[in-house]
């Protein structure tokens, strides 16, 4: 019998991040013009990138959804939406039943977050019980300073060993850590609700290469999660802030070819 070519459910998003320190706007347009299935807006200082109208109005333009936001937890968006963690999640989770998005993604606390990451597990589980909207801790990485790690998240950088029940499995950061993302997504199962796709080498700099360009297996895990019938959203998240707009859009097309050739998965 000869194989046929199926090509799941899951659909190729296009992270804002992947333009900055370009514009939400143009992240839309980059995403239309490559012919990406959605858009995940990371929330930062763009004011578009907070403000469900002008999203939303971006979406109906381009002719694409809002698949996922990303809220401001990460280092550089602390002042964005105050210094309280939990408004950031709330804000976030209001962003996203306001758009039509099905899932916010974050990072664990920061380890100076004692209060915040105290309440972490309840906290997120009754936000996900209340809006139906899927809060996707992110896997990060140990921070290194001459030749040691440091404890930077709690309860702990790696969600696997937590009792989440929607995960983000990001693949520059499994380089930076130096864990098995294959091991992690099927020790994971039907807790990994999202992908970052991107690449890395191994170094301690979160890098977010092009996939295929690191030493992650990008490849294995797409054809995986399409054997699977992987329904979540895979997301492009590569950094492309020194390059041309040119430039940009070669990786960016890059990106989103070699995402649509794994995941095209043989069935006999």
């Amino acid at each position: 019998m000869s194989a046929a070519v199926q090509v799941p459910g899951a659909r190729v998003a296009l992270s804002t991040a992947s333009v900055y320190p370009d514009s939400c706007a143009a992240a839309f347009d980059l995403a239309e013009r490559l012919g990406y299935d959605g858009v995940e807006v990371m929330v930062q200082t763009d004011p578009v990138s907070q403000e469900a109208g002008a999203l939303g109005a971006l979406a109906r333009l381009h002719g694409i959804p809002i698949v996922s936001v990303h809220a401001p937890t990460l280092l550089l968006t602390q002042r964005v939406w105050g210094p309280d963690a939990w408004t950031k999640v709330d804000n976030s989770v209001r962003l996203a039943l306001e758009v039509g998005a099905g899932t916010v993604v974050l990072h664990p606390p920061f380890r100076w977050q004692k209060d915040y990451a105290a309440e972490f597990l309840d906290g997120i589980a009754l936000r996900e019980h209340d809006s139906g909207i899927k809060l996707a801790v992110e896997n990060m990485f140990p921070w290194r300073a001459r030749g040691r790690e440091l404890l930077a998240y709690l309860p702990h950088w790696d969600p696997v060993t937590q009792p989440y029940d929607n995960v983000t499995l990001d693949l520059s950061h499994t380089a930076t850590a130096g864990s098995d993302a294959l091991a992690m997504a099927a020790a994971l199962g039907r807790r990994l609700a999202h992908v970052h796709l991107a690449d890395g080498l191994g170094s301690a700099k979160d890098e977010h290469l092009v996939p295929g360009r690191g030493s992650q297996p990008c490849g294995e895990l797409l054809e995986t999660l399409a054997a699977q019938g992987f329904s979540g959203s895979i997301v492009v998240e590569v950094g492309t802030r020194r390059l041309s707009e040119e430039e940009r859009e070669v990786d960016l097309a890059e990106a989103l070819a070699f995402a649509r050739l794994h995941l095209a998965a043989a069935r006999v």
